[in-house]
């Protein structure tokens, strides 16, 4: 019995020996050299268009927001707002900048809603000050902040088509895509010369300001990121409508462009690798960026066509903790 044990136990021995020298001699696929560059492409050109496909709504008196024309110092005019449609573009505030004011208006067909930012707010050029009603029906479609920096405030035509109503037609786009606080409309501010009263005890009558419509609207609410336009008159519009809108940003005829995987950064400014050499190195230079379509996006400056470019494009560095980049 003990005989038969050691002769299964030998075997069982030699089986496992066998697997582990076929194990030996079957090599592992030899794998590329890490950071070997697998895929490149080259700069083309053509045509683009910076084009975006938003849902919208018909709305009746939607807000926007206007924003600050240059950097400086925010002063309100004492022009009380109305109820009531301004017939011509509005003067409502100044953004004053060595000692010369450049005028904010409230455009014709609207209402001032309210101040976004208190009297005598330092502003930059682009940062909403007031917020603003058209009167009357208007179209607004909420964006993503992706689609916030494609469109980046550079609106150049909209296309507007009402779901099985009108269209497409031209829609005006009016104000800024940036998301709005509460505006407020604070009381009118005394003014240091009073007229006498008869009855000390009685609230004293200013010259200056003028009294506030007693049907003036009490603020605008807040909103978020939105595009926000105007159809013609004579499109029949009905609140509530869903509207689709072709939103085009920019046009660029022959330009050079890359895929978007091969490009890091936005907003002017990239950065791609360059594959040199036998060895395919990498080389990560700087770009100058212009307008995308989604997939391919434009190259102002830093190639010049003819060069090799790594898919995917560089990572950028991670910031340290706490510290911000512009």
């Amino acid at each position: 019995m003990k005989r038969r044990v050691c002769v299964m136990a030998s075997a069982v021995v030699v089986l496992l020996g066998g697997c582990t020298s076929e194990g030996e001699q079957s090599q592992t696929p030899e794998l590329e050299a890490r950071g070997t560059v697998l895929t490149t492409v080259q700069p083309t050109r053509q045509d683009l268009v910076n084009q975006i496909s938003l849902a919208g709504k018909v709305t009746i008196n939607p807000t926007f927001g206007i924003v600050a024309p240059a950097g400086g110092e925010l002063r309100f005019t004492d022009r009380q707002p109305t109820t009531v449609p301004v017939v011509r573009d509005t003067w409502v505030a100044s953004v004053w900048a060595g000692g010369a004011p450049r005028r904010v208006y409230v455009p014709e067909g609207s209402i001032m809603a309210g101040r976004l930012m208190a009297d005598k707010s330092p502003v930059s050029k682009g940062m909403p000050i007031i917020s603003a009603k058209h009167v009357g029906y208007g179209i607004v479609a909420d964006i993503d902040s992706a689609q916030a920096y494609r469109i980046s405030g550079a609106v150049k035509s909209i296309k507007a088509q009402i779901k099985n109503g009108p269209g497409p037609f031209n829609c005006e786009p009016i104000g800024t895509i940036a998301a709005l606080p509460a505006g407020t409309l604070p009381e009118p501010e005394p003014d240091p010369t009073t007229q006498p009263t008869a009855n000390p005890s009685a609230p004293p009558v200013f010259k200056g300001n003028p009294e506030p419509d007693a049907g003036a609207p009490a603020g605008s609410d807040p909103t978020g990121l939105q595009v926000v336009c105007v159809a013609p008159a004579k499109i029949k519009l009905i609140n509530g409508s869903d509207v689709t809108l072709d939103v085009i940003t920019g046009r660029s005829e022959d330009a050079l462009v890359l895929p978007v995987e091969a490009v890091a950064g936005s907003q002017g400014r990239g950065k791609v690798d360059l594959v040199i050499g036998e060895e395919r190195q990498r080389k990560t230079i700087d770009v100058t960026l212009g307008i995308s379509d989604g997939k391919v996006i434009e190259i102002k400056k830093g190639l010049q066509g003819n060069e090799t470019i790594a898919v995917p494009g560089p990572n950028l560095p991670t910031p340290p903790p706490g510290e911000v980049t512009g």
